[in-house]
């Protein structure tokens, strides 16, 4: 475990001092900035108001900017330290290859996901010191999302980050993977469901196993609770799961998701050829 802290800790600091953290900061301080100076926490819009709409919007933009930067950032993990010659520093210390690859990706996530909250948070501060209202119910389900979210691209980007052998091969396999998930969300698995005739539970199964698609689902679900944005597909989601059940999916899925693929990650890295 001491190593395991020391990795983690060796993990922080060195994405502290990259440049890409001080823009990627300031891409998710400066959303909840401009919502805040476009005065969105002033309208209303399907009942929502204050910080329930800024919420609504900010999580929406998410997820359209968190995964792929946690995979272009993650990526180079590995394999970056694999094309600089790390692995040998490090083996010669006494780190165990456990305690060093779930350190890095422990670490990675306190730094990919903490911008992310502490943004949301610092909305929720000057909301509640502003009275304007604040959702504490809804602010923590949409955290655990956000975590969830975070948690399962940083697996992949591990998985990759693994695999890969140098940088640009790991950077290229990431911007693909976004964007096959991109490609399998509602929109396009409906043309493919008009095309063959699949069964809808089938369609909505296969959507659902995409965590883009799961994360996103959950949010309007957290807004619009009878899903009619979705079409006959709500029917499936809330009369086989439910409003609660449903959530409680988005949180566990893609956390088991990811924890998959970093952990098929650290078996390909532990079996492969060490420098």
């Amino acid at each position: 475990m001491h190593a395991f802290f020391r990795a983690a800790r060796l993990d922080i600091f060195e994405s502290l001092r990259a440049r890409w953290f001080a823009f990627y900061a300031l891409v998710f301080g400066g959303i909840v900035v401009l919502l805040f100076v476009f005065g969105l926490t002033e309208s209303r819009i399907l009942g929502f108001t204050g910080l329930s709409r800024l919420l609504v919007t900010y999580i929406q933009l998410c997820v359209a900017i968190l995964p792929i930067f946690v995979l272009i950032t993650t990526v180079r993990s590995v394999a970056g330290d694999r094309e600089a010659g790390v692995f040998e520093y490090m083996l010669s210390l006494p780190v165990g290859l456990a305690a060093w690859y779930w350190g890095k990706m422990v670490g990675r996530f306190t730094v990919v996901f903490l911008p992310v909250f502490l943004a949301m948070a610092g909305a929720g501060i000057w909301s509640e010191f502003s009275e304007i209202g604040v959702p504490w119910d809804l602010f923590a389900v949409y955290t655990g999302l956000l975590i969830s979210l975070t948690w399962s691209f940083l697996g992949f980007g591990m998985l990759i980050s693994a695999a890969a052998r140098s940088s640009d091969v790991a950077q290229t396999g990431a911007f693909l993977l976004w964007l096959v998930l991109l490609l399998f969300l509602d929109l396009i698995l409906l043309g493919v469901m008009v095309r063959e005739q699949l069964p809808l539970e089938a369609v909505v199964a296969i959507a659902l196993a995409n965590p883009l698609q799961s994360f996103r689902t959950a949010a309007i679900l957290l807004f619009d609770p009878q899903l009619v944005v979705l079409g006959p597909a709500a029917y499936v989601i809330l009369d086989d799961l439910g409003r609660t059940g449903y959530l409680a999916f988005a949180l566990v899925w893609p956390v088991a998701l990811g924890t998959a693929a970093a952990g098929l990650g650290y078996h390909l890295f532990r079996r492969g050829d060490l420098p």
